[in-house]
Formats: C-alpha cells, sequence, structure tokens
C-alpha cells in the first residue's frame, strides 16, 4: 500500500502506520481476540463446499466466544497448497495448527517440520496416515468407518425381504481421502455378511454433485435395472446421482433405493421426499470442540487421541422432525 505523508504529519502518522501494517501483517481472514490471545491457523479443503462451509462457521462462532484469533487458508483441494499454507502457519508463529488433510497420506515431512517449531497440529474431519502418530495431538471429527457399518446395517435390515441379488453401485469421496477410504471399508464390511449383497461397480464421484451426476449415468448405462441400491459417500453425490437415476426413467427411493452419509439440509429435504432413502449424519458442527481443545493444548492439559462427533441416522420417519433444525 502506498501512503502519502507530507513531511510535517510523518511523525504524527507514525504510529497509525505501525498499527495499519501491523493488522495487515496478520491475513485477511481473522477471529480479532485480545491482545495476547490465542492464534490458531486454519488449512481448511475447500471453504466452498456445503459441508466445509458450515464447519468453519461453527469454528468461527465458537473462536469469537472465546477471544481467539483465526488465519485460515482455503487449499481448494490441493494437497500442494496444504502444504504449503501449513509452512506458512509456521513463519507466522502461530500458537496450534488445525489440519483438515486432503488425502490421508504424504505428510510426514511438513509435520516434522511443525513439530521442530514446537507448535502442535490438530487434525478435525480426517485422519491421516503417518509412521509417528506424535506428529499430531487428537483428531476430532467423525468415525468414518462406522459411519459405513451404519450405511450397511439399515440397507440389510429394510431389504431383507426383497428376493434375489441385491446388486448395489457406489460413488466414493475423494480418492485416498479418509473418508472415502473409510466409510467404503465399515459399508463392505457389513454387506460381506450376506452373500447375495454385492457391489458390482465403484468409481469416486470426489463428493461433487456434477461429477457424482456424470459417474451415475455412466452406471446407469453399463448396468440398468440391475441396479437395485446406490449407495453414495455423500448427500451432494447423492443428489447428482438421483437428478441421473430421474432422467434415465427410473423412480429414486423405489426403483433403485439411495443410501448416502452427510445428513445435510438438501439430504434431509430429499429423504423426507422420498428420493433418498437414508442418510447417516457427519456434523460439521463441532466448533466448540475445536476451541475447547485448542485451549486445553495451550494449557498443557492432556487431551483424547480422538474426539468423536454425535450423529445419528435420518430416514423418512424421523428428517421431517431435524429438518428444521438443520444448520447446513
Amino acid at each position: 500500500m502506498r501512503w502519502g505523508i507530507r513531511q510535517g504529519l510523518a511523525c504524527a502518522l507514525v504510529a497509525t502506520v505501525v498499527a495499519i501494517l501491523g493488522a495487515c501483517s496478520r491475513g485477511t481472514d481473522r477471529t480479532d481476540g485480545n491482545a495476547g490471545s490465542i492464534v490458531l491457523g486454519i488449512s481448511q479443503i475447500d471453504t466452498r463446499l456445503n459441508w466445509n462451509a458450515a464447519n468453519m462457521v461453527s469454528i468461527r462462532q465458537a473462536a469469537l466466544a472465546a477471544g481467539i484469533e483465526l488465519r485460515v487458508e482455503d487449499a481448494h483441494r490441493s494437497q500442494e497448497n496444504q502444504v504449503a499454507s501449513l509452512r506458512s502457519f509456521v513463519s507466522q508463529h502461530v500458537d496450534v495448527i488445525a489440519l483438515s488433510p486432503v488425502v490421508e497420506t504424504g505428510w510426514e515431512l511438513v509435520l516434522r517440520e511443525i513439530r521442530a517449531a514446537g507448535i502442535p497440529v490438530i487434525l478435525i474431519d480426517r485422519t491421516i496416515e503417518v509412521s509417528d502418530e506424535s506428529l499430531y495431538v487428537s483428531l476430532i471429527g467423525s468415525d468414518f468407518v462406522e459411519q459405513g457399518r451404519q450405511a450397511g446395517r439399515w440397507l440389510l435390515e429394510h431389504t431383507r425381504d426383497l428376493p434375489g441379488e441385491i446388486d448395489i453401485v457406489e460413488l466414493q469421496g475423494t480418492v485416498g481421502s479418509a473418508p472415502a477410504n473409510d466409510r467404503k471399508q465399515g459399508f463392505a464390511e457389513i454387506i460381506a455378511t450376506e452373500p447375495r449383497y454385492r457391489i458390482i461397480r465403484s468409481q469416486s464421484g470426489d463428493f461433487s454433485r456434477e461429477s457424482g451426476k456424470r459417474v451415475m449415468e455412466s452406471f446407469l448405462q453399463s448396468e440398468g435395472r440391475r441396479i437395485r441400491v446406490l449407495f453414495a459417500h455423500s448427500d451432494t453425490m447423492a443428489l447428482g446421482a438421483i437428478d441421473a437415476i430421474e432422467a434415465a426413467g427410473f423412480k429414486p427411493g423405489s426403483d433403485i433405493l439411495v443410501i448416502s452419509i452427510e445428513g445435510s439440509r438438501r439430504g434431509l429435504e430429499a429423504v423426507v421426499a422420498g428420493k433418498l432413502n437414508v442418510t447417516v449424519e457427519s456434523s460439521p458442527m463441532f466448533g466448540p470442540q475445536l476451541i475447547a481443545t485448542v485451549q486445553d493444548v495451550v494449557a498443557g492439559r492432556p487431551v483424547p487421541r480422538h474426539i468423536v462427533t454425535r450423529e445419528s441416522v435420518f430416514s423418512r420417519d424421523t428428517a421431517a422432525e431435524e429438518l428444521p433444525k438443520r444448520q447446513y
């Protein structure tokens, strides 16, 4: 920024200029706290996504109430961007870093750099694969494997009376991500107990409505009426797939059962409308849990290795009651 400072006013404006430059150096996305407050750097996957946007609202509200300053970096779904953001947080000397990792692997080097700088790391929403788990202090988020199991249990319970083979197509999340890997694992574990339940096609829809629609279109073209169930790793992909199912002349929710994970407002609306049979909740509203954990870590108090968010399963008989309360 250029400053037009007259010579006679230079001394009078020094304090103002220093204050402004100091504020600018703190980044563009912050929640102001008191002087000397905790500074939390957050690397978020993509703040534009519905789930992540709700997650950031929850975190910002909790941080504001606690007087914690936030510095938020949007990775736009790029691990390379996230690594750069993490190194930037180190150079800014933040007190704690919260990381929502795009994928599970590839974090060892940068996390060792962060540990060498003496900055604790809290994982949010997603886990990672590292040889040394002391590289992060805690994980706050869902049990993705259990979410997959819950989806599988619902399917077995509600289709036991259907005759014949139950052919399933699966829309996975982002390749290599913890939600995609774990939800697939949990679902497969449950349906493996009944040989007639088979996943005949499985492909990533990258947690995108557009991709979910496109992949479902290809499933329908290749498998057609064989498909009896769609298991989507998110409401967002399920809604795109529902568009494709309807365009192909099938009725979602009856001709093809649709199961998803997320529990979003749009997902609950689809459940109420009978187009989505069930959605397993994956709540983003854990801001208070994160901020409390940050405060404990800074204070040197012990924290749990995994803090699991409270979640439910919503089918048509419960979705209508929950819908007015849904914040995302």
